[in-house]
């Protein structure tokens, strides 16, 4: 049965079934009306109570967004999750360096003392050393508090603050300095009075002086701060663009998040069509008078049953071979046909494989995008111009040059705990160190091998 969309005065627009479709052709008397509305400028500045926020984003909604985003694209969403497993790898452990071989590499000695090794493997750490990442990564920034006991000596505790609730007050015109950031499950929309809370903000410089400064000042007793993770790479005075944003601003995360949906509605739609019917307005007029109906209603229900008609003849096997006739007139002015039907088989261009190369694209431009060889998550190709060996000693390779890279990423993330350990009286020469498993190959005589780095 076929499925007519009409207009208000019962005007059949657009005639659709399994097999065809149709629509009415020509231009009709009156044109809609024009309803979109001109956006207001966005501002980059919010005010709660006394402090001027920086927005982050135009709308003050980036990590909103880009959560979305990541949650709606599979490789994407993947890959971040793959790069913050990698970086963390099994966890870390307390040292100091002894020495160095000739090589350069270090000598480390392990550090007996118990309650630097039950800190390294609690959970406070392990969830810390994850939120934070996860937010990095994301969205570029992870806020980080750090909680202080009742007369402020001691760090007792140290958390993630999910990034999507922080906002920076703006920087202080005489020292260039962010002194407060204001935390708020409202945003982006602009918290009320008791709908948020303000926390001091670590001098991102070097936060341990900082909170140094505090202490020596009795500015610390129950109190919490907030310290700023960033990416180096970005250049915002106030929040950093995670990497992935290039592969955004690019186009290649709408293409991989197209595509499937593209297949999805061809494969229930487009591409059982085979016919394109154009019926001009004015045979609706001739054929069905709107004089010899008592109502629209009546009229509608003579139109189905004609086009059910016509679909019948159209398709199915017992419709093979019909003939359809129809008529049309002759302009006298200008001797061209006029009122005529038009039916033009329906070329089906959908091509799977193409689209699917494009997907493959799409999915590898987003994995250079943030450093992780496609390969290691068996996204290469295996034709063209993203062509790459899948073999166990490529992906082997990809992984420990992850691995080496990550260096800098992991030591943003110890910074905090560094700065915990010292200010709770920790020696200085104690630092932290990834544990990591490192593939190899059976003649190795063990599938995998334990690293330090």
């Amino acid at each position: 049965m076929a499925n007519i969309l009409y207009n208000k005065s019962g005007i059949p627009l657009m005639v659709y079934s399994k097999s065809y479709q149709a629509n009415t052709t020509g231009t009709p008397v009156e044109k809609l009306k024009n309803t979109a509305q001109p956006k207001n400028p966005l501002e980059d500045f919010t005010t709660v109570g006394d402090i001027k926020i920086s927005s982050w984003g135009a709308a003050n909604d980036f990590p909103s967004k880009a959560d979305a985003i990541i949650s709606s694209v599979g490789v994407l969403n993947s890959g971040l999750k793959f790069t913050r497993n990698f970086t963390l790898g099994q966890g870390i452990f307390a040292c100091k360096v002894a020495d160095y071989d000739e090589a350069g590499n270090e000598i480390l000695e392990r550090v007996k003392d118990k309650s630097l090794v039950v800190f390294a493997n609690s959970r406070l750490v392990r969830k810390y050393m994850a939120k934070a990442l996860r937010d990095y990564l994301k969205f570029g920034c992870a806020f980080v508090q750090v909680l202080m006991n009742a007369d402020g000596s001691q760090i007792v505790g140290i958390n993630t603050i999910n990034a999507k609730y922080c906002r920076l007050e703006f920087a202080d015109p005489l020292t260039g300095t962010v002194n407060r950031c204001v935390v708020s499950g409202k945003w982006p929309d602009t918290p009320a009075e008791g709908q948020y809370q303000v926390y001091d903000v670590l001098d991102d410089y070097d936060p341990f002086a900082d909170l140094q400064r505090r202490r020596y000042g009795n500015k610390t007793a129950g109190k919490s701060f907030v310290y700023v993770i960033r990416d180096s790479w970005g250049n915002g005075e106030y929040y950093s663009s995670p990497i992935w944003w290039a592969a955004y601003l690019a186009g290649w995360v709408d293409i991989a998040k197209t595509v499937p949906s593209f297949l999805k509605k061809a494969y229930e739609n487009q591409i059982t069509w085979k016919w394109h019917i154009q019926i001009p307005y004015a045979f609706w007029d001739k054929q069905f008078p709107k004089t010899d109906f008592a109502n629209i209603e009546l009229r509608k229900q003579a139109i189905d049953s004609y086009m059910d008609d016509i679909e019948a003849n159209l398709c199915g096997t017992e419709g093979a071979d019909k003939p359809i006739f129809t008529f049309f007139e002759i302009n006298p002015n200008n001797g061209r046909a006029e009122e005529q039907w038009i039916i033009k088989p329906l070329e089906n261009k959908l091509s799977n494989d193409q689209n699917l190369v494009t997907s493959a694209a799409a999915n590898s431009e987003i994995m250079f995008s943030i450093m992780v060889n496609p390969n290691v998550l068996g996204a290469g190709m295996p034709g063209g111009t993203y062509a790459g060996n899948q073999g166990g000693s490529n992906i082997r390779e990809a992984y420990l040059v992850n691995i080496a890279n990550c260096w800098l990423d992991r030591q943003d993330l110890m910074d905090a705990l560094e700065m915990v350990t010292r200010y709770n009286g920790a020696d200085e020469d104690i630092e932290w160190r990834f544990r990591n498993t490192v593939l190899t190959t059976l003649d190795t005589g063990s599938g995998t091998t334990k690293t330090l780095s």
